[in-house]
């Protein structure tokens, strides 16, 4: 079967795409940008990528005529606190557009559940997508889900945040709120059971785990797992923009997400409807199963997608291909280069920065640097790396993101997501002669980023010489 994967390089689609290729199906990744599906060269060659944005005008010719069935896994409740729904909306009308011309039977939406009676402006969103793609010409499948928990999640990673980092929590009453949560291993299992399955086609289903839960009762049974006690209290007078800056603050949210979320969390996502499981004959996992999963994942560095590599965890909006290009005049720098006799070691650590490892030297300092970064309503240190490892073009790494990661160039190409008053790359190369070379450019935006830069020259000359040198040898390092 041919089928059209849209929302390819989400935390959803990086999760069905190898599955449904182990299935035997022929796929079409949908991105916006071609060059940050992150996936390696072996799944690179057994797909086909095209670029849309499903946010403009549908061009012709797009879409192979042949397509069997298509995944709509586009939404963009991240992306924006005001505006959200039309541009949700306008995806669905123009995905509509783009499949009209091909002979497509199914199509597949993973929507959220939607049984509440006042709806919050997400699921209300939700709900007007279902109601937009029943329009198309072809079979909808709607799958309606409840809080998705598995590794790089935004609901586990939200949660790991708070259990982790406060075992004592005044909260807000929000978290008395029901819901359902669902293990990803079930979402994905479910996703490729309906596909082709005639008795799903033109119907809407709930798909949720077995335990019914207050978001309390999901913080308190994470530390059960994780094998620590935690308290919680909750206060009446916590008002949502509040409660958005708490989850800001101590998770990795964006603070846009975390807006969007505190409004849906006032709203119960319960499930009422059972009948998929029975088709299917899926037993889905209890939520501490769930969050075991997710742990074994991690512990093994086998973590496929994490929101945090989605474009609007951060403030990157443009294409990739169009920061690429460092550029020369009209910049700040800092360079160095040091002989370095164990390159392809060199070059591990390279791939290794951030995250847990850390940036080589001064990692208090940079710390503060993510601390400030949040308090100016940046990105900070906390998105981490999806990866120990691998690094691909568009990830996430701390306060930067990824646009070139070329391990047979030996080059890596990082650009700030933190807020500055300008522009900022760091490149890490190293050359034929075994030659690292660690460049640091700023293009600053008048006179404000001038002075910026002036008054962090000295840091930069202990941080980047410090980083350098421990990147170029081992014993240093690991210190």
């Amino acid at each position: 079967m041919k089928i059209l994967l849209t929302g390819a390089n989400g935390y959803i689609g990086m999760r069905i795409l190898p599955q449904l290729l182990e299935m035997g199906h022929e796929i079409v990744c949908a991105v916006r940008d071609e060059t940050r599906l992150s996936v390696d060269k072996e799944t690179r060659q057994q797909i086909e990528v095209i670029e849309i944005d499903f946010l403009e005008e549908p061009k012709e010719n797009v879409v192979p005529q042949d397509i069997d069935a298509a995944y709509f896994l586009i939404h963009s409740m991240s992306s924006s606190t005001q505006d959200f729904d039309e541009m949700e909306a306008k995806t669905a009308e123009n995905f509509n557009k783009y499949v009209a011309e091909t002979q497509i039977k199914q199509v597949i939406y993973l929507s959220g559940i939607v049984n509440d009676n006042n709806l919050s402006k997400h699921l209300q969103s939700r709900k007007n997508v279902e109601d937009i793609l029943y329009q198309g010409d072809f079979n909808l499948t709607v799958l309606r889900a409840g809080i998705i928990v598995g590794s790089g999640s935004s609901s586990f990673e939200i949660i790991r945040d708070l259990c982790e980092k406060l075992p004592v929590m005044i909260t807000p009453k929000w978290v008395l709120t029901k819901t359902q949560p669902i293990a990803i291993r079930d979402v994905i299992a479910f996703l490729t059971g309906v596909l082709g399955n005639e008795k799903t086609y033109n119907d809407s289903f709930d798909i949720a785990g077995p335990n019914v839960l207050t978001y309390k009762e999901m913080l308190h049974k994470y530390a059960e797992v994780r094998g620590f006690k935690n308290w919680i209290w909750t206060v009446p007078v916590m008002t949502p923009k509040l409660s958005s800056y708490w989850l800001y603050f101590v998770t990795s949210t964006s603070y846009k997400l975390a807006l969007n979320l505190v409004d849906s969390m006032k709203i119960e996502v319960v499930a009422k409807d059972t009948r998929l499981q029975d088709i299917l004959g899926i037993t889905p996992h209890t939520y501490k199963e769930a969050i075991d999963l997710a742990f074994k994942k991690i512990e093994q560095n086998l973590v496929v997608s994490s929101w945090k590599d989605s474009m609007i965890s951060g403030r990157f909006v443009d294409n990739l291909e169009k920061h690429i290009q460092v550029p020369k005049y009209g910049i700040l720098k800092d360079y160095k280069q040091l002989k370095i006799s164990n390159p392809e070691e060199v070059l591990e650590r390279i791939w290794s920065i951030g995250g847990e490892t850390g940036w080589y030297y001064g990692n208090w300092l940079w710390k503060i640097r993510g601390f400030m970064d949040k308090l100016f309503g940046g990105v900070g240190l906390r998105r981490g790396r999806t990866h120990a490892h691998k690094i691909f073009a568009g990830d996430s790494l701390d306060f930067w993101r990824v646009l070139l990661a070329d391990k047979k160039a030996k080059r890596l190409l990082l650009f700030a997501e933190m807020k500055l008053p300008g522009e900022a790359w760091l490149e890490f190369k190293i050359d034929e002669n075994n030659v690292l070379h660690q460049t640091a450019t700023f293009r600053p935006r008048g006179l404000r980023g001038r002075l910026y830069w002036y008054s962090i020259v000295p840091f930069h000359y202990f941080i980047f010489g410090g980083m350098i040198k421990n990147i170029a040898d081992q014993k240093n390092a690991n210190q």
